[in-house]
């Protein structure tokens, strides 16, 4: 099979490891710099945002400190407001007064990646950070990207389903503890929650919610997510069962269970 030369980097970034594939045909003295500036941005947003780190704006602005005047800061925090409202809450990033924007963070920082890579000439890639993912172009001339989501019952290299893409973000959800912001209790009706659509920080939130409102919300949710425009759903339940708003068997090519 034909491939695009490209390159391809992973580092250990927010704790975790962060996996950038650039298939791009581009030299490599353009590649090297890329990679590099791609892994700087995302460790500046874990220095940033993180609300574990007791330097990083989030955690002065949670002890109450002088925080520095970021613009990113306060994009991030004022869209985080506006999906707390459009979640009813179930997106909630401000909990007993402490600020954590960990279920938005992540999804903006790689579709703000992904943009920086697209401009840069670098249309090709597939970056990847957990269960958050973005691809862009061509994984091979004329392929798709394909991404496997795992079973969530089952040994994490169980794929349950391949969703094939040329531009999307793609958000799972369940991988690690949920709170339920209504409750202060960690959901568990679900197995896992994927959100697909064209930006990656908006679906990594749309799952945390979706995800946080148990078995009955969620469905109800994400049907009226998908009425509303690009962002589809996948909910599998604890026992299984596979439940899909109707724009997500476009990426996957099978026949999906309705929401709703």
């Amino acid at each position: 099979m034909t491939t695009f030369p490209g390159s391809a980097r992973v580092e250990m970034v927010m704790g975790m490891p962060v996996s950038v594939d650039i298939r791009t045909a581009l030299p490599a003295r353009e590649l090297v710099p890329l990679l590099d500036d791609a892994f700087s941005w995302l460790r500046w947003v874990d220095d940033t945002f993180s609300p574990v780190r007791e330097d990083s704006q989030i955690g002065r602005l949670n002890r109450g400190q002088t925080i520095r005047q970021v613009p990113e800061l306060i994009e991030v925090l004022h869209r985080c407001d506006e999906l707390s409202e459009a979640t009813n809450g179930y997106f909630e990033p401000r909990i007993n007064g402490v600020i954590d924007p960990s279920g938005y963070i992540k999804g903006w920082a790689l579709e703000r990646l992904s943009r920086a890579l697209v401009n840069a000439g670098a249309g090709d890639h597939r970056i990847s950070a957990g269960d958050d993912i973005r691809v862009r172009g061509s994984a091979a001339p004329g392929k798709r990207w394909r991404v496997g989501i795992r079973d969530p019952r089952k040994d994490k290299d169980v794929v349950r389903k391949v969703v094939l893409a040329h531009d999307l973000g793609i958000a799972t959800s369940g991988g690690t503890p949920v709170v339920n912001p209504h409750t202060g209790q960690v959901e568990e009706g679900l197995g896992s929650v994927t959100v697909i659509g064209p930006d990656l920080g908006l679906a990594d939130a749309y799952a945390t919610a979706v995800y946080a409102m148990g078995p009955i919300l969620a469905r109800r949710f994400a049907a009226e997510l998908a009425a509303a425009g690009p962002y589809q759903t996948m909910i599998i339940t604890r026992d299984g069962q596979e439940i899909s708003t109707p724009g997500f068997a476009r990426y996957s090519g099978a026949e999906a269970r309705l929401a709703g």
